[in-house]
């Protein structure tokens, strides 16, 4: 059955913790469909399926859909062991627990989805759909026409072989490279693991686009909610999200503008 743990749906609702959510439903206090359920591993669709508490029914959470420029030196997690800065931090009002969609490196900025629909999530970061991920890279050295040929090879990674990456020259400055590499699978480090087998380490890595969503007016740390036509896309070429209508787009938090600095008037003598 697809969906979520009922106990997870509950919990996102607000009606309880997690494990307080457990105890309701251990305790024959949950229905889903007009049938109580005891067992914790069932799985609901809280948005087609009635759940109910104590006879209440329970509201999903509505779907939001949103995109985040991470900046370098936040990892693409909600918590970190380390104490290292996170993006649940960036996305609070976002008005919903969202999770990243896929992973980006600590040391990578650029497009991360993220969202609280776990069907869509899910979807996205499977290998089997291939979503093309577009980076933008620079890199030491000069890139001839015989290094992007190298760049464009397989190579192992953890045991097994990549698919070969797209990969066109932007632009030369001096002893440096900048590259456009387009990926459809999300091996570990892939680009820079790349890089250095072509030759050409990679200096700094933004990722410029995912699933056909940009970052475009983003800054570093800002999110905007995908759009209805985004959405729709998505859905068009992945089959998620299986409702575009039920989407709520939270307003992105806006920054203040800088203080404009007052001109300085010379001094009557």
């Amino acid at each position: 059955m697809s969906g979520e743990r009922l106990q997870k749906v509950l919990a996102r609702a607000g009606i309880a913790s997690r494990r307080k959510a457990e105890e309701l439903i251990a305790a024959g206090r949950v229905k889903v469909g007009g049938r109580v359920v005891t067992e914790l591993g069932s799985k609901v669709d809280a948005r087609r399926e009635r759940v109910e508490v104590d006879g209440r029914r329970v509201h999903a959470e509505a779907p939001v859909y949103i995109v985040l420029h991470k900046p370098r030196g936040v990892m693409c997690t909600l918590s970190d062991p380390e104490g290292r800065p996170t993006v649940r931090e960036l996305v609070r009002g976002a008005g919903a627990r969202v999770v990243p969609v896929g992973r980006l490196d600590f040391h990578t900025s650029g497009v991360l989805l993220l969202t609280n629909d776990g069907e869509t999530a899910a979807a996205l970061a499977h290998p089997r759909r291939k979503v093309p991920k577009v980076y933008v890279a620079k890199v030491r050295g000069v890139v001839d026409d015989a290094g992007l040929e190298r760049l464009r090879q397989s190579i192992e990674i953890d045991g097994r072989r990549t698919v070969p990456a797209e990969v066109r020259r932007l632009r030369v400055e001096g002893d440096k490279t900048w590259l456009e590499l387009t990926l459809r699978e999300g091996r570990n480090r892939q680009v820079r693991r790349l890089g250095d087998a072509a030759g050409f380490p990679v200096m700094r890595l933004s990722r410029v686009q995912y699933a056909g969503v940009d970052g475009e007016g983003l800054r570093p740390g800002d999110w905007r909610p995908l759009s209805t036509d985004e959405l729709v896309l998505l859905k068009k070429t992945y089959g998620v999200p299986k409702s575009v209508r039920a989407a709520r787009a939270p307003e992105a938090p806006k920054r203040p503008r800088p203080a404009k600095k007052k001109k300085k008037t010379a001094r009557r003598r």
